[in-house]
């Protein structure tokens, strides 16, 4: 962080930022841990073309998981521009390691943030990013057409475009509609954080959890689960606890598979080809 954005962040905040060590904060941007004589802030900083709306869009996606009162996230402090880019800080969280029990609260949560946080159609009231790829959230009455419509097409096509998958290789969209209604039930929207993998979670120390660096939208809540089990990261109480609030209704392993497919996708267009093969395997079983 140059010393003009230091003092910026000071005069914007009446703070006096005594230290500032560069943190992990994703592959995006450059993220800052700022100290004063009494608190902590975490900064992040991107000089990308789309730094600034990248950051807008978080910021609106963590005020809205702040509005259902089910979850905890960061408060924002600052969401600016500058010359190239833009800058966020918010508050610092402490983390910890996780615990059986922490996981278990954090279950309950999230599936409260399902439940309780809802409207009458899948998508969201602006577009948004997954990483730095754009996420369409336009509105859809019908689950099926909304996820094929605005999540796979654009991946799907953001991967011909690229040459990592050829025309053969890609389903049409009445392909991809007819098992994605086969598939999918009768849902009500949930507000999703919409890339929920173990480096987008955070245990306070004092047990607290926090969701941060979102991609939301309305969609079918077991999206959020099924990444939860892309990567891993995730102890057995947090899916115990999940599930006490949401009971199988069977499928489900099919359309985990679907659901990490939009995932892999963007994996695919963001890192390259090895994850080319776990996509071509989902697509041939499915489609």
């Amino acid at each position: 962080m140059d010393n003009d954005l230091k003092k910026h962040i000071e005069y914007l905040l009446c703070i006096k930022i005594q230290t500032m060590q560069s943190v992990s904060g994703g592959d995006i941007s450059k993220a800052y841990l700022l100290e004063t004589e009494t608190e902590r802030f975490f900064c992040k900083v991107n000089h990308g073309d789309n730094g600034y709306d990248l950051f807008k869009t978080e910021k609106m996606g963590l005020q809205t998981i702040a509005q259902s009162k089910t979850i905890g996230v960061p408060n924002i402090l600052l969401c600016e521009p500058l010359e190239k880019g833009g800058f966020l800080v918010m508050d610092y969280i402490e983390p910890k390691r996780p615990t059986e029990t922490n996981y278990e609260l954090l279950g309950h949560q999230l599936a409260a943030l399902h439940h309780n946080a809802t409207q009458d159609k899948f998508g969201f009231s602006s577009d948004n990013y997954i990483g730095n790829l754009n996420q369409s959230n336009s509105n859809h009455t019908q689950w099926a057409e909304f996820y094929v419509q605005e999540r796979l097409v654009p991946q799907l096509q953001l991967a011909k475009d690229a040459g990592r998958l050829s025309d053969s290789e890609v389903p049409s969209e009445d392909q991809l509609l007819q098992s994605c209604k086969n598939l999918f039930p009768n849902t009500k929207p949930s507000l999703l954080h919409g890339d929920l993998w173990s480096g987008n979670y955070l245990i306070s120390t004092n047990g607290t959890p926090y969701l941060i660096d979102p991609a939301v939208y309305y969609g079918h809540h077991e999206v959020d689960l099924a990444m939860t089990r892309l990567f891993g990261g995730f102890g057995n109480s947090f899916y115990n606890a999940y599930q006490e609030h949401f009971a199988p209704i069977g499928n489900e392993k099919e359309r985990t598979d679907i659901y990490q497919l939009y995932y892999l996708l963007v994996h695919l267009s963001l890192f390259g080809n090895s994850y080319k093969a776990s996509v071509k395997e989902i697509l041939q079983r499915y489609f």
